[in-house]
């Protein structure tokens, strides 16, 4: 299944090169929601919250109450969370909030899971050079993807892998990681970044994998 992203930064959407380099720009949100109104799951990152510099959460509302949408950025509490769902989120993605510097928080993770039910509830495995990157992928943590899935699993019903180190080059989904994190959870797995092709999104499929993507959606690469 391929799951559209919606990236925001500074009023607008936009899609970043290894989150830093900005790459492309649209203010036409009704033209990308009428696009996307078709997917049964669509993914709506505050790029600004994610990095601390800012928010747009009167657009994330916005937009919730149109998409089926999961969203993050910056999400640090339950009751964030839960305000989130209450505006027509379907899922909230937890992010640095369930790293320490040297593992997984998990009395955090259960935390959040009885308040907002596990149901409502995507962790987000971001990876680069193979250990987790949080607060805005600007720090790494000394913790691996296969760690992380193992130790949060019990506690969300997905999780959202996110390979820092090609998002937004178009340069090809790692497959072998896909294949290699899979038997690790039966929750929901979403992968992104690099994504280019139909063909990788059917591949990914075949092993029960879903697929996010942006650059490849907003340059028309991949069809919508």
């Amino acid at each position: 299944m391929l799951i559209p992203s919606i990236d925001l930064m500074g009023g607008r959407i936009v899609q970043l090169e290894r989150g830093e380099e900005l790459r492309l720009a649209f203010d036409d949100f009704d033209y990308w929601i009428a696009r996307f109104a078709p997917f049964p799951l669509v993914q709506l990152i505050d790029l600004d919250a994610a990095k601390g510099v800012g928010h747009n959460r009167s657009l994330v509302e916005q937009i919730a109450k149109r998409l089926p949408v999961q969203v993050g950025g910056g999400i640090r509490t339950a009751g964030q969370a839960q305000s989130l769902l209450n505006a027509g989120a379907r899922r909230v993605i937890f992010g640095s909030v369930l790293f320490r510097r040297d593992g997984v928080d998990a009395e955090t993770a259960a935390a959040i899971s009885a308040r907002i039910g596990p149901e409502h509830f995507v962790a987000a495995i971001d990876t680069t050079s193979g250990r987790i990157a949080v607060r805005g992928w600007r720090e790494q943590v000394e913790v691996t993807p296969q760690q992380a899935i193992v130790a949060l699993d019990p506690y969300c019903s997905a999780f959202l892998y996110t390979h820092v180190d090609a998002e937004g080059t178009m340069s090809g989904f790692p497959l072998d990681v896909a294949r290699a994190l899979r038997p690790l959870t039966s929750r929901q797995l979403i992968v992104g970044g690099g994504i280019r092709s139909q063909a990788e999104i059917d591949a990914l499929e075949a092993i029960g994998v879903d697929a996010v993507a942006g650059m490849a959606v907003y340059s028309g690469i991949l069809a919508t």
